[in-house]
């Protein structure tokens, strides 16, 4: 049975049954507080109700002004920060504004009557604070589905940590050897052969073989950027998982920002989708290797080498090269992809458009047309020496059209179908992604903003393409 603190910090908190019973206490709080007292007067031993006087109704009115005011101040809040000075890099919903508006509605209120008195609506209006901050916030939770349990809210890392076996020194054939069976076996730290299948063909599953994949973390050190990166989460798919796995793709996902290498698990349901792919191709699937191109949650490094830090370089040459020495995976750049949200995804279009020599695939959730760290002349000051210019020829669409043609590439660039500007910039990378020679496919998450539902919806309809690209890669096995 699961203790009480486990079962609170697991349920899931965007489900009707958890959010309307506190949107009705919420709005019943709200006209206690508002609304005047009906006094009982008796007489001649009976009792009745006296209907509030003037003044009554005029304390009211002051704490409805004050209800309003509020959300005034709410709304003035949500345009000087999403709007004026762009702190997300993106605008605010509509949704997000009208429950920050309420929000600010119910602290207004709760402060006009703890200051106007009567011991009970002082009551009242104490009990309301702490509901005016958490029934906007389930609210804005499930706006942008960022947080589907308060495990997912406190915990920055979930996962234990992996052992590969390989870490302890036992590794492989180094990065960038010409052969797809290079590599550590995943899970043993020794090469293998392959399988039943050998070096490629159609993939023979042990009788022992998991039937789900593992997801764990791992440190990838920044041996040549010397990049301050947090812990990476690596998903095994089952054929991963075997005494002798088979060479398998790989897919390497990057955070929005802020993030964290995690996010594309706790939230994006990475790892739901890939076992179901692998299920319905007998434990094969790509491995999937979370990497940190942030350092810390809110830190821009727009995915280039600067005095900010060096993510193209952990990204580009860190990561790959820890990734083949330490997992069995093909190093044809074939069966090698990229997946991203948002500034993650803007990588993710930054990496497939200047290193086509390591790169095939991208999936780009949500991208921006450009690296962008609050306006075009602050980008250039913080990662590229001040220069416009230079900035400018970071932009995936200068980098597609500096290294065209491609050759057996694919993107999907997908953002959801209420984010206008994101759904132009999809729009945008993917008519540069065509004149360059890369097959292309834009698609719209329907009903959906900039938000962890659109990666959900992302991940689960557009991941298996790439997939399935991914795995007719030279010395890959067929599930």
């Amino acid at each position: 049975m699961t203790d009480p603190f486990h079962w609170v910090m697991g349920t899931r908190l965007q489900v009707p049954t958890k959010l309307v019973p506190a949107d009705v206490v919420f709005v019943v709080l709200v006209l206690l507080v508002t609304l005047p007292a009906f006094r009982s007067t008796g007489r001649d031993g009976g009792s009745r109700s006296r209907w509030p006087d003037r003044a009554a109704w005029r304390r009211t009115g002051i704490r409805a002004l004050g209800a309003v005011g509020g959300g005034l101040v709410g709304l003035l809040a949500c345009w000087v920060v999403g709007d004026l000075l762009n702190a997300f890099d993106v605008l605010l919903t509509d949704v997000t504004r009208m429950w920050v508006a309420f929000a600010f509605a119910g602290l207004g209120l709760a402060a006009v009557g703890l200051v106007q008195g009567g011991r009970v609506r002082r009551v009242l209006a104490v009990v309301l604070v702490p509901l005016a901050l958490l029934v906007p916030a389930l609210g804005v939770n499930v706006d942008y589905a960022a947080y589907p349990t308060l495990n997912a809210l406190v915990q920055t890392d979930p996962f234990p940590a992996l052992d590969l076996g390989a870490e302890t020194g036992a590794v492989g054939a180094a990065a960038g050897a010409s052969t797809s069976g290079s590599g550590a076996a995943a899970g043993s730290g020794t090469s293998g052969s392959g399988g039943a299948a050998g070096a490629t063909g159609a993939w023979a599953p042990p009788a022992t073989m998991p039937a789900t994949g593992l997801v764990g973390t791992v440190r990838i050190p920044g041996r040549e950027s010397g990049f301050p990166a947090r812990p990476a989460v690596v998903y095994l798919p089952p054929a991963a998982r075997s005494a002798d796995p088979p060479p398998l793709p790989v897919i390497v996902s990057l955070s929005g920002q802020p993030g964290s290498p995690s996010d594309m698990f706790t939230v994006g349901g990475l790892a739901t989708t890939l076992d179901a792919y692998a299920a319905a191709h007998h434990g094969i699937a790509p491995i999937v290797v979370s990497a940190d191109q942030l350092a810390v949650p809110g830190h821009n490094t727009m995915c280039v080498d600067s005095t900010i830090g060096n993510a193209a370089t952990y990204i580009t040459r860190d990561v790959p090269d820890w990734i083949t020495s330490h997992l069995r995976v093909t190093t044809d750049r074939r069966g090698w992809g990229l997946v991203g949200f948002s500034q993650g995804a803007t990588c993710a279009m930054q990496f497939l458009a200047g290193h086509p020599d390591r790169f095939s695939a991208a999936l780009a959730i949500s991208s921006e047309p450009q690296p962008i760290d609050r306006s075009p002349q602050n980008s250039a000051d913080e990662a590229f020496g001040g220069s416009l210019s230079r900035w400018r020829a970071a932009a995936p669409g200068a980098l597609m059209a500096a290294n065209r043609p491609y050759r057996d590439t694919s993107v999907w660039l997908t953002a959801g179908s209420t984010d206008g500007e994101f759904v132009r910039s999809a729009q945008h990378l993917g008519s540069a992604a065509r004149a360059a020679g890369i097959r292309t496919t834009v698609a719209s998450a329907p009903g959906s903003g900039h938000d962890w539902n659109t990666v959900q919806w992302s991940v689960s309809n557009e991941l298996p393409h790439e997939a399935d690209v991914l795995l007719t890669a030279p010395g890959v096995v067929h599930g």
